[in-house]
């Protein structure tokens, strides 16, 4: 989840000598109301991760589907829930952003439910699997958008890493049990049920949001019409691009992610098929490393309370795209395995300092009447992008096998550094809080 708040660096205490913001103490209580925001959070990500690769699996098991398919229904959601998304970013902009997030999980609530529903009437397909693909996959976007700008009006800019720490881990906490638990019910119930189990997590998040209570104000469009002007659906990349350091980091971990993604379907085929691995093994090994993730998320105030979040950002968004090309090596048995979770386990770990410090820096250098918009195109790019790469990377396995085109992801993923390098150049990364 992304967090934000609205502008108020007239009452944020002076910057130290650093030109850092002082770092508050890790256990702060940050207030009820994020109290509650993160429990529904916590409870729509673990509904999400115990229907991991959900789709995938049921692609695969149920409906016999091969690499080419597996990759086609990945980069469908991805890619057309983008699209249809592009609209609601200036849409959500101007709205009140806790009515927008409950609507979301209950959209999201709904499409899932059709599929267990299909499946109990023996009318489940491919193509409604596309369909409710692409409809989460707009929900996902909207409410990340909304949710950021919603958590910058909430929690003070003091505290954002802090309140971006917290996401981080239970993300990683939730990915670390979700799987595993997920892949047994799969292999005991089926994969169907673990998809029933998602859409149960997203109304209790809607649950959780409406409990927030208080009031938001609705944002106040200064000198233009109540109605969607068309120049308004490119500002969030105007904003992104206008801004050197912004641009650099948009473009690496648009491309990093792209190339993450686009090699999952492709492994879950190679150890679910080639490999002979259960299920449940496949869940495991997406599951343990999750360990990294709690670690780097409690390592990252600290490293950038040394080290600056600049040097912070630079290095962990070097080291965490290392890790990728040892997966063309997976073999079959308890060495494949182990290979796998120490892939994971060394990527996730350096992903869980540098997301954090990312989404903080992101937040603080967007003016605060376009952060849904910023963060929408963000998360737009993002998931087009890793809709063309997921659908050219099933293309290609189909052409050279699944174990070459991981091998040929996981060398383009280390040219990824240069633009990291450009980022290092002196007064391009700048971690000062800009005035809107």
């Amino acid at each position: 989840m992304t967090a934000s708040r609205s502008d108020t660096r007239a009452g944020r205490p002076p910057e130290p000598p650093t030109g850092r913001p002082p770092e508050p103490p890790t256990g702060r209580s940050l207030g009820r109301q994020f109290g509650w925001l993160w429990a529904a959070y916590g409870v729509s990500a673990f509904g999400t991760r115990l229907a991991f690769d959900a789709f995938a699996l049921i692609a695969i098991l149920v409906l016999d589907a091969g690499p080419a398919q597996v990759s086609l229904l990945a980069a469908t959601g991805l890619a057309v829930g983008a699209l249809v998304a592009v609209p609601l970013g200036p849409w959500v902009e101007f709205r009140r952003k806790r009515p927008v997030m409950v609507a979301m999980d209950l959209v999201r609530c709904a499409a899932l439910l059709t599929v267990p529903a299909a499946f109990a009437l023996g009318r489940l397909g491919f193509v409604q699997l596309l369909v409710v693909s692409v409809i989460v996959g707009a929900a996902d976007i909207t409410f990340g958008a909304a949710s950021g700008a919603y958590l910058k009006s909430l929690v003070p800019p003091q505290d954002l890493l802090v309140a971006n720490s917290r996401f981080e881990a239970t993300t990683w906490t939730t990915t670390m049990l979700g799987p595993p638990l997920g892949g047994a019910a799969a292999g005991v119930f089926g994969p169907v049920l673990t998809v029933l189990a998602d859409a149960v997590s997203y109304l209790l998040s809607a649950a959780g949001i409406r409990a927030i209570g208080g009031s938001e104000p609705r944002p106040a469009r200064a000198g233009a019409p109540s109605g969607l002007r068309s120049g308004e659906l490119l500002d969030g990349w105007r904003t992104i691009l206008a801004s050197p350091s912004l641009r650099l980091l948009f473009f690496n971990t648009t491309l990093v992610n792209g190339l993450i993604m686009a090699t999952a379907p492709l492994l879950a085929v190679l150890m679910l098929g080639e490999l002979g691995f259960a299920p449940w093994q496949y869940g495991l090994a997406f599951a343990l490393p999750c360990a990294g993730g709690l670690i780097g998320s409690r390592l990252a105030r600290p490293l950038v309370a040394r080290f600056g979040r600049r040097r912070v950002l630079l290095v962990a968004g070097a080291l965490r795209v290392c890790w990728l090309p040892g997966l063309a090596f997976i073999g079959p048995g308890v060495g494949g395995m182990v290979l796998v979770m120490s892939v994971e386990l060394g990527m996730i770990t350096c992903m869980a300092v540098f997301n954090p410090v990312l989404v903080t820096y992101r937040l603080e250098q967007t003016p605060a009447d376009r952060v849904v918009r910023t963060l929408s195109a963000w998360s737009v790019t993002g998931k087009a992008t890793t809709a063309a790469m997921t659908g050219l990377w099933g293309v290609l396995a189909g052409l050279v096998g699944s174990r070459t085109a991981l091998a040929i992801a996981g060398i383009l993923i280390l040219a990824t550094s240069l633009l990291l390098l450009r980022a290092a150049r002196p007064g391009v990364l700048k971690c000062a809080t800009p005035v809107a």
